[in-house]
Formats: C-alpha cells, sequence, structure tokens
C-alpha cells in the first residue's frame, strides 16, 4: 500500500510539476543568412537545440563589424566570427574567446579571371589588385607575393568596397584578394566570365579556421555553451549524411536562398564544416598568431588558452 502511494505521489509531482525553462542563447551571425551557416539553421530545423533545452536564435547583423563587439559588451550570447578577426581583437582588448569552429578551413582566396593575363602571382607585378578589409587582406597578399619575389609595392591596390567579383569582371582590377572560393568562383561561373582561385594556404599563409564561435571570455563555464556545441555537431553530421535533405531544411522559410548560387555554395562549403565543432587545435593558432605578428598585425604573442577553449 506505501509502494502504491509512494508511485502515485510521484506520478502526480511529474504531471504538476513546470517544465525547466529553456536556456535562452542569442547568436550574431557575421553576415546575411547563407550556405556557411548551414549547420545552425539545420541543428535548429531539426530541433536539435530543443532536445538539449536551449531556445537559440539567429540574428544577421545591420553591421558585419558588430558581432564580436555585441558579445563583448554583453549584449549578446555568443557571435560567429573569424579567426583571424579573433587573434586582432583580443590584441585590442576586447574580451573575447573562440569556443567552436563552423567552417574548419580558409575560404579567403586571390581570384583572376580565367581567361586574363595573370596565368600565376608572379604575373601580378605592376597591375591592380582589389581588396575590401585593409590590413589583415593586404598581409595575405604581401604574404603570397613574397613567395613570389614580389611585394605590396610591386602591385597597386585598390579598395572596391566588398565589390569584389563585379570589379574584376569589369576590368577595374586584375585581381581581388578576400574573395570566397565557394562564392566568388561560384558567382562569376554563372554569369559566364569564369575565374581562377590562387589559395593562400598553399602560397605560405598558415591554414586557419574560417568561422569561429566567440563567446565572451568570462562566461565559458556556461553548460549551455557546451550543449549548443552539441547540436551543432548534430547538425553537421546530418547534412554530410543526408546533404538533400539537409538543404531542404536549410531553405525552409527561406526560399529567397533556394537559387544556383547558393545551392553550388552549399555543395563547395559541405566538406569544409567542422566535423568536431568543439575541438580545438592550439597549434593552428598559436602559428596564425606568429604569421600576424610577423606581417605586423599584432605586437604580443599570448597564450592560446587565452582566447581559444574547448568548452565541456
Amino acid at each position: 500500500m506505501k509502494r502504491l502511494l509512494l508511485i502515485s505521489l510521484f506520478a502526480l509531482t511529474t504531471l504538476t510539476a513546470p517544465a525547466a525553462a529553456a536556456d535562452k542563447i542569442t547568436v550574431i551571425l557575421d553576415w546575411f543568412v547563407n550556405p556557411d551557416h548551414g549547420p545552425l539553421y539545420v541543428a535548429l530545423e531539426r530541433g536539435e537545440f530543443d532536445k538539449r533545452g536551449l531556445e537559440v536564435e539567429l540574428i544577421a547583423p545591420a553591421d558585419p563589424n558588430d558581432p564580436p563587439k555585441l558579445v563583448a559588451a554583453g549584449r549578446a550570447d555568443l557571435a560567429i566570427s573569424y579567426q583571424p578577426q579573433l587573434h586582432l581583437q583580443v590584441a585590442q582588448g576586447l574580451p573575447l574567446a573562440r569556443i567552436g569552429t563552423l567552417v574548419a578551413t580558409p575560404l579567403n582566396s586571390l581570384v583572376v579571371l580565367a581567361d586574363g593575363p595573370v596565368k600565376s602571382i608572379a604575373d601580378l607585378k605592376g597591375r591592380k589588385v582589389g581588396f575590401s578589409v585593409g590590413g589583415f587582406e593586404n598581409a595575405l597578399l604581401g604574404a603570397m607575393l613574397s613567395r613570389h619575389d614580389l611585394s605590396l609595392d610591386d602591385v597597386e591596390l585598390v579598395n572596391v568596397n566588398f565589390s569584389l567579383s563585379p570589379s574584376l569582371m569589369s576590368g577595374q582590377v586584375d585581381a581581388v584578394i578576400g574573395a570566397f572560393r565557394n562564392f566568388e568562383l561560384n558567382q562569376m561561373d554563372i554569369v559566364g566570365r569564369p575565374g581562377r582561385a590562387f589559395y593562400l594556404e598553399e602560397e605560405g599563409v598558415p591554414a586557419y579556421d574560417e568561422l569561429i564561435i566567440v563567446a565572451k571570455n568570462d562566461r565559458l563555464a556556461e553548460p549551455a555553451f557546451a550543449a549548443f556545441l552539441e547540436a551543432i555537431e548534430a547538425g553537421t553530421q546530418f547534412m554530410i549524411n543526408r546533404p538533400d535533405e539537409a538543404w531542404a531544411l536549410f531553405i525552409k522559410g527561406r526560399k529567397e536562398l533556394d537559387d544556383d548560387l547558393n545551392r553550388r555554395a552549399w555543395r563547395d562549403t559541405l566538406p569544409r564544416f567542422a566535423l568536431r565543432p568543439a575541438a580545438l587545435d592550439p597549434g593552428r593558432y598559436a602559428r596564425f598568431a606568429v604569421f600576424l605578428k610577423d606581417r605586423g598585425l599584432i605586437e604580443n604573442i599570448v597564450p592560446v588558452e587565452s582566447y581559444a577553449v574547448e568548452v565541456r
């Protein structure tokens, strides 16, 4: 009788107890929604966040420079950012740390017209090179040129204000640095002006994580962040196993993304997503810090563990 009473009381308590409130996480994207964010939206549509007690809001920024600043200021929980920028932001004193990786290879590249006069990087001598973001992109270009006995003084730099492929196709410049190999190359091919890419990791620049997830460095122990990364990993696994079904989930409610460019970008980005988003390669961050210091973009090299961690 006592046993039955205890079971009844337990059942009553279970039925009447309020559901645990979901942990709310606001994530500011690095740019407008695109296939680079595939694991986030696949995880969202598959309910991977819900399964882990998370209520996740994904927000495209009004200004792509803002996401890390909003996290550092405590106005957002997480931001999608870039490993190179993290090094620079930490050097500037922003209290940020990498907790996960979204795209685990560089996407940045130097692009020329496939049928143009530039067949090798050495052919850039005396020619115009377009860029969007000064400082870092110039450092990349400088490193690539140095492998071919050239320097930035041997080219004319032109700020094309994010109009990378149009400026190249129109003949305004002979090459562009900062073109994403999964987007600009496809964009140029679609309009019948195919490009050729020179990959920076093959031209003297250390490989790095293109897209990362950053948090404020005094919040790294929060369990919700580890659960968030588990959900991202589940979303990525589904994408790798079932790319067509994952694509359908990605464009669900976002029909503006269902076009040739985004389908091609989806295909080309798929093998570049981090299969273990939480995993950290400290050596990769250490090597890139040395590269930035050698290029004069940071003054000091700080311990990797002060700005890149594995949350558990």
